[in-house]
């Protein structure tokens, strides 16, 4: 069996650098095991099943590494076990993961199945961000930007468009804004979902609700009727979002997963993505804005 390592770098009380970009923040494994929570309770279960887990880096990596891996160990000032790997960026002595002295804490995600089994196409998110410190993206300078989407295949027709603003509602509740890519199951053309993956951005500023995640709904104006009646379920109903996460979570490995104040985030932007709607619906005709047609189910 195989899974996607991703180690703990910091602790989970230590959030974003205010003077980090998106693209240059390290990436935490406590928002990967969340997400994977998060999507099945948003009932979406497009992203691939994350648990946590501790390690031994000296019986389990180092003793079994190969040669090129070998020699990227060392042991740290402090007399902590550390490796780098070897990668095109971040592989190096001053971002090495260490333990302690050899314990590590890390999340494992399922392996997709091969490429050479069931192929996947991957699309650039039209909602991208410019990944450069001085200049914008499209979507953040022109109003109409949605428009223009709308008349691109495969978000001209079908249930893709949705899927993004399905995605935008996943991407603001953690507050992910390194929404770059996605991937689809060749297999079955335009009518399948996209795949959710690679959370590690996520759950780095509890304090602060990035509401340029939301782009896709606010120029879209528009959400699924399953969607929206979760988040409303979650608002009004006995159980908040935060509740239920944080039970879901209960059991993993590393628990608890999440820093307290991303909790209290969750039921905050639930509230923050229902005005949103609210608005919507207040400037345009409400069945434009609330999709339940069978073509765009969200399963």
């Amino acid at each position: 069996m195989q899974a996607l390592f991703k180690p703990m770098r910091f602790p989970r009380e230590q959030q974003t650098l205010p003077n980090h970009f998106y693209f240059t923040d390290f990436e935490r494994h406590t928002a990967e095991i969340a997400a994977f929570h998060l999507d099945r309770l948003l009932g979406f279960r497009r992203a691939m099943p994350v648990t946590g887990r501790t390690l031994n880096l000296t019986t389990e990596i180092y003793q079994i590494a190969d040669g090129e891996l070998l020699k990227t160990f060392f042991v740290s000032p402090a007399g902590n076990i550390c490796f780098h790997g070897k990668c095109s960026y971040y592989c190096d002595t001053a971002h090495a993961i260490c333990g302690n002295p050899d314990t590590l804490e890390g999340s494992f995600a399922a392996f997709l199945p091969d490429k050479s089994f069931v192929a996947r196409k991957a699309w650039r998110h039209p909602w991208r961000r410019s990944y450069h410190k001085r200049k914008k993206a499209q979507w953040e300078h022109d109003s109409d930007y949605c428009s223009l989407v709308k008349e691109i295949p495969p978000y001209n027709e079908g249930r893709r468009l949705l899927d993004l603003m399905d995605m935008a509602v996943l991407d603001f509740l953690m507050g992910n804004m390194d929404r770059h890519h996605y991937e689809t199951f060749k297999i079955f053309g335009n009518n399948t979902f996209p795949l959710h993956l690679d959370h590690g951005r996520g759950f780095g500023r509890p304090f602060h609700d990035e509401i340029s995640i939301l782009a896709p709904i606010l120029q879209c104006c528009m959400i699924r009727q399953t969607t929206l009646s979760t988040l409303l379920k979650f608002h009004n109903g006995p159980v908040p979002l935060s509740t239920a996460l944080r039970k879901s979570m209960a059991k993993d490995p590393v628990a608890p997963v999440l820093w307290e104040p991303h909790f209290t985030a969750l039921d905050r932007r639930v509230r923050v993505i229902l005005q949103a709607i609210r608005d919507c619906v207040n400037r345009e005709d409400s069945s434009q804005v609330v999709h339940e047609k069978a073509d765009d189910a969200g399963t």
